[in-house]
């Protein structure tokens, strides 16, 4: 394998080489037949997916011989081609090991946790109706303990897996909600000395020449990097998010793995598209790798919102970004909620107009500019001390195509006067379809998502109020019903 010229600090496109990438091509392959039988053969698929994994990992180690022999070859090349190739040689062997540990682990956890949902239809049949749903319960919250223990373990590409999954109640059930949901805040920070490697590496340049100051204890740590305050030598301040060490050998693998699992557990999921679902995922955590892309869509999503006072997005510092860096200007700051908890008593109407920035910009990107910050939760979004709204953490994001935006644009149009027939034929239009193909279950989430827009669009001078908890909670129930009843296929 061809090592990678990290060294670049300018935004330039990758240029990814096959030999550097491992070729899981095998275990893709078999990853992306549909598994339509039930019971033990399907069982067994998994396990011989897994198996298929680890041999191939395992035949990885046949590269390292053939390195050597390359490495040999090299000598009539001179002194300097021998210890290139000893360097790969020694990369190599380094990382395939690895591998096949990381491998063995995540894929005996899988392995488990599909053997005791194929065994639980023979082991339910036996099983008294008054037992049946708290052995289910307690099948589901072992099994979730199993992922979340490993996901902890394995960090990377696998944590943000259950990270995402711990956000989709309509997709895991309840107890593996729950026992997921500790994923959020769990991800464990990289030792500063192996930071600063990352640094040094990416623009072939000491640290103290990259930087007047680099903060050691990160501002913030998630599944793919984390984030450190520094000072430019120009007196600038700048937060400098660098990715983990590693994961592109591994990301690859774990997307593998997934695909392997939720096909395999898809008859114990609420019916609706997993394809897509798992797809999603899975475009979104090869594109949170690539920082170059980040870059861009911050850059494009701020020219975007530069029209909408009261919001700013942080200004790139080119020069200190690559692939596995990002670099840009330092804002102090306030998380969301903690500025709306305080504001919600003492000024009301602060908060109502911070909102109302809130839901312009989005509306702006989504219905307008067409690229949108796709991860809007509190922690991405800060609050100034003069209330200015400040995006954040932008690798997860996504574009639409004009035919998408102008369609969801008429989606809004068809809801503001009530139009249900024109808001299911878009839909439609757009690729959205239910099994039995009546749209109410389109037009019950287009209302959860777009009546309260409707009504301030309607009555603007009228304040209708925020839903409590309670009552989103109920409208979620509502439409997990309708789901289960007659789900969205595609």
């Amino acid at each position: 394998m061809r090592a990678t010229s990290a060294n670049n600090n300018t935004l330039q496109p990758a240029q990814p080489q096959a030999d550097q990438v491992p070729n899981w091509q095998p275990l893709n392959d078999f990853a992306q037949r549909k598994q339509q039988d039930s019971g033990l053969k399907a069982w067994i698929a998994v396990v011989e997916g897994c198996i298929k994994a680890i041999e191939k990992t395992a035949w990885q180690g046949r590269e390292i011989a053939d390195q050597a022999i390359t490495a040999c070859k090299a000598v009539t090349r001179g002194a300097s081609a021998v210890n290139e190739e000893m360097q790969l040689l020694a990369d190599e062997a380094r990382r395939w090991p690895a591998r096949l540990k990381r491998l063995t682990k995540t894929g005996w956890m899988l392995t488990k946790v599909v053997a005791s949902y194929r065994l639980w239809g023979t082991r339910a049949a036996f099983l008294p109706g008054s037992m049946r749903d708290a052995a289910l319960a307690n099948l589901h919250k072992r099994n979730a303990k199993r992922f979340r223990d490993t996901s902890l373990e394995q960090g990377g590409a696998f944590l943000k897996i259950g990270q995402l999954l711990s956000s989709r109640p309509d997709l895991l059930p309840q107890a593996w909600v729950d026992e997921l949901a500790v994923l959020q805040d769990q991800a464990s920070p990289v030792d500063f000395a192996d930071i600063a490697t990352v640094l040094e590496q990416e623009f072939n340049q000491p640290l103290d020449t990259l930087f007047a100051h680099v903060a050691p204890q990160p501002l913030a740590a998630a599944s793919i990097g984390q984030v450190h305050r520094a000072r430019l030598h120009d007196g600038r301040e700048v937060a400098v998010k660098v990715q983990r060490p590693g994961l592109d050998e591994v990301v690859e693998l774990d997307m593998t793995l997934l695909k392997v699992f939720m096909d395999a557990v898809k008859s114990a999921l609420p019916p609706m598209d997993i394809d897509t679902i798992v797809n999603e995922i899975q475009r979104t955590v090869r594109e949170e790798l690539d920082y170059q892309r980040e870059a861009r869509v911050m850059t494009d999503i701020g020219r975007q919102l530069a029209a909408i006072p009261g919001i700013r997005v942080p200004t790139l510092v080119p020069e200190r970004s690559s692939r596995h860096v990002l670099t840009t200007e330092f804002i102090q700051g306030e998380k969301l909620t903690l500025t709306l908890d305080r504001l919600k008593e003492s000024d009301p109407a602060q908060v109502s107009a911070l909102l109302s920035t809130l839901l312009d910009a989005w509306f702006c990107q989504v219905l307008n500019g067409g690229l949108f910050h796709a991860d809007p939760h509190p922690g991405n979004i800060m609050i100034t001390p003069d209330n200015t709204l400040v995006l954040l953490d932008f690798g997860c994001a996504q574009a639409l195509t004009d035919d998408a935006r102008r369609g969801y644009f008429r989606v809004l149009q068809a809801c503001i006067v009530g139009d249900e027939t024109v808001i299911a034929d878009t839909l439609t239009a757009l690729g959205f379809v239910t099994r039995s193909g009546d749209p109410a279950t389109l037009l019950a989430f287009v209302s959860a998502v777009l009546d309260q827009v409707r009504d301030a669009i309607i009555n603007p001078g009228q304040q209708t109020g925020w839903p409590t908890a309670e009552d989103m909670m109920q409208q979620v129930s509502e439409l997990l019903g309708r789901l289960e009843h007659d789900p969205v296929d595609t």
